[in-house]
């Protein structure tokens, strides 16, 4: 069985931020049986919860004030609110000192997203500027108070790119709403919503990293927590593009078609999931429950309220409350009973009641009421994310074993040699003892090695995005993009034949070993007396 792309570590910290490993000898304190629920699979999923549904209310709020719609200034409070939400977790980790500083330099900046809608409103260049400018300064100043909070596990410089991309990101999907390219705009809305998780993946670790006692040894980003974020994403995508989808249908919004094509891509991610834990069968089985009575529903209730059908209505409504039914049952079938079907359509049930409610409140124009509901609804898919995430790894907990370094590889530039053996875990970096997440393998005379494993130690820059379902590799003067399932790799945009498909295996992307080290300019010799592998660094 594999773990497809959506259930591939969203993005570790050592990826992002290729000076901090994030190997420590905490991970001897990790359980032995794997969980979603250790302290800092907790930390991340809190991250993953407020940092996400930041994105969500920024591309909300600045989008209904440019439309002047009934509840742009909720909108607004309402991203204030999730701002003011994040003081407590900033607290528990670096006190109300440190909490204080990160609410003023935070909650600062969101003025920002109301001062460029009104700079776009009245084609203002030179306050746009202005914006801009302000924006630049946030991300410096919330940068620095990462590094600085984190002792530099998070580094400054790293800190303020991925601010500059997150605003950019929120900043492209308003600029393509309003210059009506819907289908642009929602597709960089969930680039830019899956990126949040990137985020939260990378501040845990680092924090993790910086104070291991505090969070019991424990590591965010095993197998069981990049499986509990993974599925946070795509309930909360999902949670997201319904309400969004329901209220741009109800006015009538050009964007409408784009919405439902962003909730398909979305469908297209939950069946991809389902597939790699349960086969191709569980895959047909999860689409036929979902499009069964489900997707079309939201659709239906939207058209049957313009047309002021309330029978319409009430019948597909009643279609969401039997596909809460038959999902709950699909889903306590498929887990063996580790998340029971009464629990499981109980949580559905819920789901599909906050949709409507949200759906009703923004019908009914009480602005405040809408936006209570919707943090009730968006805070509920992270409650699904942790429950079926649990029950996935309580059922299969040999498929969500994570092992991790215990010594920290050195710079690239320093490594000169590198040991492998098919089969053994155990690499050595200059003749020094290095713990491996996953063994060397062979598969149809091919040797495959863990991607995550070997950019690190050569010294490349390796990124996950869920969004186009990518694995990119970055060597300073060449860019690699992977696709699992496929022989073919992007080498600078030319595609180049790797002999074997890329696939995953324990949770990491595994590649021909010969065509990765070969593209980072190290020479491979092989040794058939103990089945291992030298690679030497090229002059």
């Amino acid at each position: 069985m594999k773990l497809n792309k959506w259930l591939a570590p969203v993005l570790s910290l050592s990826l992002l931020f290729p000076t901090i490993t994030g190997a420590t000898s905490a991970s001897a304190a990790e359980p032995k049986i794997p969980t979603v629920e250790t302290p800092a699979i907790e930390l991340r999923a809190t991250l993953d919860y407020l940092l996400s549904e930041h994105f969500t209310l920024a591309v909300d709020s600045m989008i209904k004030k440019y439309d002047n719609s009934f509840d742009a200034a909720a909108a607004q409070t309402a991203l204030e609110k999730n701002a003011k939400d994040m003081v407590p977790a900033i607290a528990s980790v670096y006190g109300e000192k440190g909490a204080r500083e990160f609410d003023r330099i935070f909650s600062g900046h969101l003025n920002y997203t109301k001062d460029y809608v009104t700079a776009v409103k009245s084609n203002n260049a030179a306050d746009k500027t202005s914006v801009a400018k302000e924006i630049e300064q946030f991300a410096i100043k919330l940068g620095n108070f990462l590094g600085t909070a984190t002792a530099g596990k998070l580094p400054a410089s790293a800190a303020q790119d991925v601010l500059r991309k997150h605003e950019d990101q929120v900043k492209q999907v308003f600029d393509d709403y309003v210059a009506g390219n819907y289908t642009s705009s929602l597709a960089k809305y969930r680039e830019g919503l899956s990126f949040m998780f990137v985020i939260s993946d990378a501040l845990s670790g680092a924090i993790v990293t910086q104070m291991p006692d505090k969070f019991n040894g424990t590591r965010p980003d095993t197998s069981a927590g990049d499986l509990r974020s993974a599925l946070n994403y795509l309930a909360a995508e999902h949670y997201a593009l319904a309400v969004i989808s329901m209220q741009k249908g109800m006015d009538k919004s050009p964007a409408y078609p784009a919405i439902l094509e962003a909730e398909n891509g979305n469908t297209v991610g939950f069946t991809e999931a389902i597939t790699s834990l349960y086969g191709a069968a569980g895959g047909e089985a999860f689409k036929t429950v979902w499009f069964g009575d489900h997707i079309n529903a939201q659709d239906e209730i939207v058209k049957a309220s313009l047309a002021g059908d309330a029978n319409a209505s009430m019948q597909a409504r009643a279609k969401l409350s039997k596909f809460s039914v038959e999902f709950g049952n699909f889903l306590g079938a498929a887990t063996g009973g580790k998340l029971p079907a009464s629990a499981a359509t109980a949580a559905i049930a819920e789901h599909e009641r906050l949709v409507l409610e949200a759906f009703d409140l923004y019908r009914a124009k009480d602005a405040s009421g809408l936006y209570a509901s919707y943090d009730k609804g968006y805070n509920l898919m992270f409650g699904v994310g942790k429950a079926l995430g649990g029950a996935i790894v309580m059922q299969k907990p040999d498929f969500f074993q994570s092992e991790f370094p215990v010594t920290e590889p050195e710079t690239s530039n320093e490594v000169q040699t590198i040991w492998l053996q098919i089969n053994g875990k155990t690499a050595k970096v200059n003749g020094n003892n290095v713990e491996m997440d996953v063994a060397p393998l062979i598969k149809d005379t091919v040797t495959f090695v863990s991607l995550r494993t070997l950019t690190m130690a050569l010294g490349a820059d390796l990124r996950w995005s869920p969004s186009t379902a990518t694995v990119e590799v970055d060597t300073g003067t060449d860019k690699v993009v992977f696709w699992l399932g496929k022989d073919i790799a992007q080498v600078n945009g030319e595609n180049v034949n790797l002999m074997a498909p890329v696939f995953a295996h324990d949770g990491r992307t595994q590649v021909p070993l010969r065509f990765i080290a070969e593209l980072l300019g190290w020479n491979l010799n092989w040794n058939k007396a103990d089945w291992s592998i030298t690679l030497t660094k090229a002059m």
